[in-house]
């Protein structure tokens, strides 16, 4: 296995991770009790850092595959799917901590997997879809999302914790709600739109 098909491997690993990570962290209503000393600790910061090692992976596998010119099938479908096995784990993960509702996460993974099936039954013919701009725009603000709140959660770690004195308590919840679900909103218009466009432009494939 070449590098850039490690990489892409590293996030299966990491997502595992990452899901670990947040399921060991602090309840909703702890996380609104600031003051508490009992509880704290630095699992979603743990899961910032694993997101964020995961997205770097995501450009540098296909930076070295284009570099030293071992762009392979393995990697064409295996990238695309990793992405979306991390970026489902995050939506997932936030949806107890009130982030983004319930339906706005599944519109966005059956969006995903959907797209995911139409790719594997191409590659059934022998032909490999490649990612389009507007996807490409739909993953970034996926990512921007996602890493927005993984952040206010570390954020409110590192204050319960005394690491920083960034008066939390005045602002953090209107960043949460109006902020995050911004992007959320944002993510989940190009989400819809890149994929009924993709799935509009290959029509040809589920004609059977």
């Amino acid at each position: 296995m070449n590098l850039p098909n490690k990489l892409t491997a590293s996030r299966f690993v990491m997502t595992a991770a990452f899901v670990v990570a947040m399921a060991t962290g602090l309840e909703w209503d702890e996380i609104h009790a600031p003051g508490r000393e009992k509880g704290w600790s630095f699992s979603y910061t743990a899961g910032l850092l694993l997101f964020l090692a995961a997205s770097v992976t995501d450009y540098l596998d296909g930076h070295f595959a284009r570099k030293l010119g071992v762009v392979t099938n393995f990697g064409k479908l295996m990238d695309p799917l990793a992405d979306k096995v991390m970026i489902a784990a995050v939506f997932i993960c936030l949806i107890p901590l009130k982030a983004i509702p319930a339906w706005v996460v599944i519109v966005i993974i059956s969006r995903e997997f959907l797209i995911t099936g139409l790719r594997l039954l191409a590659a059934g013919r022998g032909v490999i879809l490649q990612s389009e701009r507007l996807g490409k725009h739909k993953a970034l603000w996926q990512i921007v999302t996602a890493g927005y709140f993984l952040l206010l959660l570390a954020v409110m770690e590192w204050e319960r914790a005394g690491w920083v004195s960034l008066h939390v308590k005045k602002w953090w919840w209107e960043a949460w709600r109006y902020g995050g679900w911004t992007l959320a909103g944002i993510a989940l218009v190009l989400t819809l739109f890149s994929g009924l466009g993709y799935l509009r432009k290959h029509s040809d494939l589920l004609a059977e």
